[in-house]
């Protein structure tokens, strides 16, 4: 590397949202970013920009051969991972008049099952590294229960736990694990949302706060923003159980009249 300070970062869902701009202020920031993503077209135009910090590493993390293939290049030519940020997910939601188990399965085989194969791979990657770092992005939605989130919910409920469990048996490793809790941003998962999103945020603004905070040098064991509605989340979570029923119930009327509006 040429720089002690600059990292060799591992950054999934690196064509839109969060995780492109995230890796843009990565790479103006010096470090060497290998960027994964089912979409070719915006990692080789990261590429085209940045040529001598842009590993191009597409792929489909939902393939477990696929995530093999990225890592062993990654091994290949760089030796080690500096820092792995497992950003890679989707959303659908559920109908509850239609329940479908089978997309609660794909919900949770990306968000959760297909980032356990990355953190597999990413590992023995880390621990060859210069001060690890795992970071993993879950959902504000993991704080309280919201109407149709429960794939969704239940995909990066699931996943939070992983994280800061795997903080606990890895800590004597020396490999630091960040959990970003992210409340509503502006990407093409949340352009579908037919309800109100408030307190929402420019990935770009999104990315910068989460950049501010992994580069320093003590990391933080969780990324959440932003901070009034986390802490109105947090504070709802704490009623008692009918009175979140209560609130969701008004929720789910809130949102048909807005569908109906439209």
């Amino acid at each position: 590397m040429s720089h002690p300070d600059h990292l060799r970062i591992w950054l999934t869902g690196a064509s839109s949202g969060i995780g492109l701009a995230l890796a843009e202020e990565l790479l103006l920031a010096g470090h060497h970013v290998a960027v994964t993503a089912r979409k070719v077209a915006p990692l080789e135009a990261l590429y085209k920009r940045f040529p001598k910090q842009v590993m191009v590493a597409a792929g489909d993390i939902n393939d477990a051969a696929q995530i093999c293939a990225i890592c062993d290049r990654i091994a290949a030519v760089w030796g080690a991972l500096d820092m792995a940020i497992l950003n890679a997910g989707t959303c659908e939601y559920i109908d509850a008049r239609q329940f479908d188990a089978a997309m609660v399965e794909r919900v949770v085989r990306t968000n959760l099952i297909a980032t356990s194969y990355c953190i597999q791979e990413a590992l023995p990657l880390l621990r060859l590294g210069h001060r690890p770092h795992l970071v993993g992005v879950v959902s504000a939605v993991t704080l309280l229960p919201l109407p149709r989130s429960e794939a969704y919910g239940a995909s990066k409920a699931g996943l939070r736990y992983l994280f800061d469990s795997l903080r606990i048996d890895i800590a004597e490793e020396g490999i630091d694990v960040t959990v970003v809790t992210p409340g509503f941003v502006d990407t093409p998962l949340t352009e579908q949302n037919d309800f109100a999103m408030p307190m929402r945020w420019p990935a770009l603004r999104a990315a910068r706060y989460i950049a501010s905070r992994i580069q320093r040098q003590r990391r933080p064991l969780e990324i959440a923003f932003p901070g009034p509605f986390i802490m109105a989340m947090r504070l709802l979570a704490l009623l008692p159980l009918r009175l979140q029923l209560a609130l969701g119930k008004r929720m789910v009327r809130h949102e048909h009249t807005h569908k109906d509006a439209q």
